[in-house]
């Protein structure tokens, strides 16, 4: 059977339009909003006030928008904050609209363009607004592209044990003040106790603990130290150049640096005013004083890109440190000819140390590696192979500016 094509009716064609008109309006409102809007951080009553768009003016836009096939005039909806018993006979005589009468999408589309101070800003403007921009989905995205990169396994544990802390603390606290109006209850009237115990516990705007924006700003104002590892330690010193060790940092928001608390052995234990690009989040779940277990030695090639645990002595921490797997002695290094992959004995190059430097090169046995050294020229540890180009690219980027002796 064919389907007949349905002429259309004069009477069927104001629906049409009215469809065509709050699409239009939609994205008008969507799009001001997401780029001019500035909302007052309190409201007793929490409404945001939308000016209306006249009639004229909206009919005009949708025709000259028609005519000429792109938007011909550029529409800008104010918000405007007044007392609240006014706006209310206002909106109620003009006919104005809250932004909480926008469709659920629209208002998510528009909480998903703010930035984290403007979530923070739009949350104290009233109790819907408030859950709505606390939302865990609204704060991932946040986490990952400002934290993403230097958070790790590690500090997500750190952060989980910190929750079940405050949450048993909340516990105890609670069970400390049934037990206090106990106490009240048998010296002062049951209604006396109960007003006052209600009112002194009544519930403030407090954010979940276990909220992924609770973790942000723990981050972000300085509150939440957490584990990572430091590229170049005590600002670059010659002892640990093209090394990373690990260290508890806290953010300084003020100038978007970090402090690192390292291990007590050693010369130096903080260490302030770090870039951001000398952190990262520890590759592998191996603490700093346990042996990694490397399984990658059957597949070391040379020309391979690694870094190796070392440290001074066994009471010292590891640190990891860069270098390549080079040829062996009777090797000529062509590559159609070279066997050294599948000889025992593996050569590590560290070649931002001379020719000649008792740093410059150290041998590890595939079979049987294990720490390996003495107190003088330290200890060798696990290996791990760096497969991904961002990995070996951040170790190029530390690079000294000259060769190490």
């Amino acid at each position: 059977m064919y389907s007949l094509p349905i002429p259309i009716s004069e009477s069927a064609q104001p629906p049409m339009l009215f469809i065509l008109i709050s699409c239009f309006s939609f994205i008008l409102i969507s799009k001001s909003l997401s780029h001019s809007l500035i909302l007052p951080r309190k409201c007793e009553m929490g409404l945001l006030k939308l000016s209306p768009l006249s009639w004229e003016q909206f009919s005009n836009f949708v025709a000259s928008w028609f005519r000429r096939g792109s938007f011909a005039i550029s529409l800008v909806v104010p918000l405007r904050k007044k007392s609240c018993s006014r706006e209310i006979m206002n909106a109620e005589e003009k006919g104005e609209i809250s932004l909480l009468d926008l469709p659920d999408l629209a208002l998510e589309c528009i909480l998903e363009r703010l930035s984290p101070t403007g979530l923070c800003n739009m949350a104290g403007v009233c109790t819907s607004l408030r859950e709505r921009c606390q939302s865990d989905h609204l704060w991932e995205k946040h986490m990952k592209q400002k934290w993403g990169r230097v958070i790790g396994e590690a500090t997500y544990r750190e952060w989980q044990l910190r929750i079940a802390q405050k949450k048993q603390s909340i516990v105890v606290d609670q069970s400390k003040q049934k037990g206090l109006l106990k106490l009240v209850q048998k010296l002062r009237p049951i209604s006396w106790v109960r007003s006052n115990f209600h009112k002194r516990n009544k519930p403030k705007n407090i954010l979940a603990v276990d909220s992924i924006m609770t973790w942000y700003l723990s981050l972000e104002r300085g509150k939440f130290s957490f584990p990572a590892q430091i590229y170049n330690r005590e600002n670059g010193h010659v002892g640990f150049m093209l090394s990373c060790y690990d260290a508890e940092v806290t953010y300084n928001s003020g100038t978007d640096t970090f402090i690192a608390r390292y291990s007590p052995h050693g010369r130096q234990m903080t260490e302030d005013s770090i870039s951001w690009d000398r952190l990262r989040a520890a590759p592998v779940n191996t603490p700093a004083y346990e042996l990694h277990v490397s399984d990658c030695l059957n597949d070391l090639r040379p020309g391979d890109h690694i870094e190796i645990q070392w440290r001074r002595n066994k009471e010292f921490p590891y640190g990891w440190w860069y270098g390549v797997v080079g040829h062996l002695e009777f090797c000529n290094g062509v590559e159609h000819h070279c066997r050294c992959h599948k000889n025992d004995t593996v050569i590590l190059e560290f070649n931002q140390y001379a020719p000649g430097s008792r740093w410059r090169y150290t041998t590890v046995n595939r079979k049987n590696h294990r720490e390996e050294g003495d107190e003088v020229d330290g200890f060798y540890g696990g290996i791990r192979k760096l497969y991904k180009e961002d990995e070996i690219s951040m170790w190029k980027r530390h690079w000294p500016s000259q060769v190490l002796e």
